[in-house]
């Protein structure tokens, strides 16, 4: 039977693995305050060129994405400018960042931005992802030492159940914590059909700045929600967000 010495160090190897993978995106946080300090010199493109290496690699906040769509708006890069707080939109939902959206694209409606409660609630969780893994971690170490000070008193399975449970936790929250799977309509006209396929039905004719909600992938296609509707929509048509 293996000892609680052993028990205890490879659970602590998987916390130190999943650690290790939470914290990547906190690496470059001295870079993006450089960043943010080039951005307050209204050096915007030596920021820019920062803020896109880290939105490339996965790191972004709300406050970077609308630092870039400010950036991008002002070169006149519109495309861009509605793609940054289109993802701005998922982190933090409100009505003014449609109107401004609405204003870049020049259109007077958009679908695919409704956001349900049960939506709002993941992205509460999503924006504060990386404070629910920390405190859960430091959950996980406490339960830890509390095993290794107890050494072979604890016998019973009970006890350990807790670490397990909190490794689980943080292994859920850092993999499949995420905002829904969606993509901005980029290209100007661009057909939503009912098949994957030039001989689909099209179902409506749209500009850029509308999104779709992506089902799956087959091919060039996207199968996705249109309208509360399955529909299908050429991937180079559009921009995953």
């Amino acid at each position: 039977m293996p000892s609680l010495k052993s028990i205890f160090l490879t659970k602590l190897s998987i916390f130190f693995l999943l650690f290790l993978q939470s914290i990547h995106c906190q690496a470059n946080v001295p870079q993006l305050l450089v960043a943010d300090s080039l951005f307050q010199q209204r050096s915007y493109k030596e920021a820019m060129k920062i803020y896109q290496e880290n939105y490339q690699v996965g790191i972004y906040s709300p406050s970077m994405l609308l630092k870039m769509a400010f950036i991008s708006e002002g070169i006149g890069d519109k495309e861009n400018a509605t793609l940054y707080l289109s993802k701005y939109y998922d982190l933090s939902p409100n009505q003014q960042t449609i109107t401004k959206i609405k204003s870049l694209t020049g259109q007077s409606e958009l679908e695919g931005y409704q956001v349900s409660d049960g939506m709002r609630f993941v992205l509460f969780l999503v924006e504060y992802k990386e404070i629910i893994v920390g405190a859960l971690t430091l959950f996980l170490v406490i339960s830890l030492i509390f095993l290794w000070t107890k050494g072979n008193r604890l016998t019973e399975a009970r006890f350990y159940w807790p670490s397990v449970i909190l490794i689980t936790l943080i292994f859920v929250t850092n993999n499949f914590l995420k905002a829904q799977n969606a993509a901005l309509v980029t290209n100007s006209p661009t057909m939503i059909v009912s098949k994957p396929s030039a001989g689909g039905e099209m179902i409506d004719l749209v500009e850029p700045g509308h999104r779709v909600k992506i089902k799956a992938s087959k091919d060039i296609w996207y199968e996705v929600e249109w309208k509360e509707k399955i529909a299908y929509i050429r991937k180079d048509n559009v921009t995953r967000l």
